[in-house]
C-alpha cells in the first residue's frame, strides 16, 4: 500500500483530468462544468474528448452550481470544477439550496485548495472550504492525498448518489499509495501503525505527517498515521480505536484549525472519551501571508519538526 521513495511527486489535478476521460468513455451521462478556469482545474482534457458533455460557463460560479442542478434533476452525473475559494464562498448559496437541500446527484470537485495559490495571496487562498462544506446536510466532504487516491475519490464519488465536495490542491504531491485495494468513502486508512501517538492527517498533510512518523520512529517513538480522507461521513471508529490503543491524537491539515479536521476530530472522540488529548495544527485563524505554500506551512506551525516535537510532548504525558 505504502510508496517507499518519498522523492516521487504527481499532480493531483493531472489524475483528476486523467480518470474524468476514463469515466467519460464509461459513462454516457457524465457531463462536466468549468468557470472559465479548465486549464486550471485539468477538465481541459475532457473538453477535448467530449466537447458535447463539456460546458465552459464563464466567470460566473453561481450559474454553474445551478445548471449543474439542473443536469443532475434531467437524470446526467455532472461534475463541477474551479478553484476552492470559488465552489465553496462565492456559490455556496447554490450549493446548499440547489444542490444540498433537495440531495441532488452533483459532484463538486475543486482545485488550488487552502494556500496552495502561495503568491496570489489571501483572496485566491481557501481555508475555509471544509468547514463550510461539511456543515452542510446531505454534503459529503472528501480532501485526498495523492493521485491514486484522486482518481479513486472521484470514481467513488461518481458512483454515489448525492451531492460530493473534493478538495485537491494545486501542486505537486508526494506520491503515498502504489495501490489502494479498498477504498471507500466515509472510511479512512491507517497509513502507518504506532502505539504510541496517532497523526491524523488529510489532504497534502497526509505527506508530512508520514515524513514526521519515519523520523520519529528513527528516534524510538511509534507513531500512528491515519489518512482521514474523508471529513464526512467521519470514520469515528478508526479515531476511537486510536484514542484508546495511543497517548494522543495530533491532527494536521491545510486549512483554518476551526471547523475543519481538528474539529471534526475533537468533536466525535470528546463524545465518547473525556481522557484524551489532542493537538490540532492547520492555518491559525489568520489570514495567509503571500509566499511559496511550503514555507506557508512551516510558518504556521504545520512543519515535520513541529509534528515531531507535538508527538514526543505527548508521549511524555502520564
Amino acid at each position: 500500500m505504502l510508496l517507499e521513495n518519498d522523492h516521487i511527486v504527481r499532480s493531483t489535478r493531472e489524475a483528476y483530468g486523467e480518470v474524468l476521460i476514463e469515466l467519460g468513455k464509461e459513462k454516457e451521462n457524465l457531463f462536466v462544468l468549468d468557470a472559465d478556469l479548465s486549464e486550471s482545474t485539468k477538465t481541459c482534457a475532457f473538453a477535448q474528448a467530449f466537447p458535447n458533455r463539456f460546458f465552459n460557463m464563464g466567470v460566473a460560479e453561481q450559474n454553474m452550481m445551478g445548471t449543474a442542478a439542473g443536469l443532475a434533476l434531467s437524470g446526467k452525473i455532472p461534475v463541477a470544477s474551479t478553484f476552492a475559494v470559488f465552489a465553496s464562498m462565492r456559490s455556496s448559496e447554490q450549493v446548499r439550496t440547489s444542490i444540498a437541500y433537495p440531495k441532488l446527484n452533483v459532484k463538486i470537485v475543486v482545485t488550488h485548495s487552502g494556500l496552495s495559490v502561495g503568491t496570489a495571496g489571501a483572496t485566491h487562498f481557501c481555508e475555509e472550504d471544509l468547514a463550510i462544506m461539511r456543515s452542510i446536510p446531505n454534503m459529503v466532504v472528501i480532501a485526498p492525498a495523492d493521485a491514486l487516491e484522486t482518481k479513486l475519490a472521484v470514481r467513488a464519488a461518481v458512483e454515489y448518489w448525492g451531492p460530493v465536495y473534493i478538495r485537491l490542491g494545486r501542486g505537486d504531491s508526494p506520491v503515498i499509495y502504489r495501490e489502494l485495494e479498498d477504498y471507500r468513502i466515509g472510511r479512512a486508512i491507517t497509513v502507518l501503525e504506532g502505539g504510541d501517538v496517532t497523526i491524523v492527517a488529510t489532504g497534502v498533510m497526509v505527506a508530512r505527517a508520514v515524513q514526521a512518523a519515519k523520523e520519529l520512529k528513527a528516534s524510538g517513538l511509534s507513531a500512528r498515521v491515519i489518512d482521514m480522507h474523508t471529513l464526512k461521513p467521519l470514520d469515528k471508529e478508526i479515531l476511537l480505536k486510536a484514542a484508546a490503543e495511543t497517548k494522543g491524537i495530533i491532527t494536521i491539515e491545510e486549512h483554518n484549525i476551526i471547523g475543519g479536521l481538528g474539529s471534526a476530530v475533537a468533536e466525535a472522540v470528546s463524545e465518547e472519551k473525556t481522557n484524551v488529548l489532542i493537538k490540532r495544527l492547520g492555518i491559525p485563524d489568520v489570514f495567509g501571508d503571500v509566499a511559496p505554500a511550503e514555507a506557508l506551512w512551516d510558518k504556521y506551525g504545520m512543519s515535520v519538526n513541529n509534528i515531531c516535537q507535538l508527538a514526543w510532548s505527548l508521549s511524555e504525558r502520564k
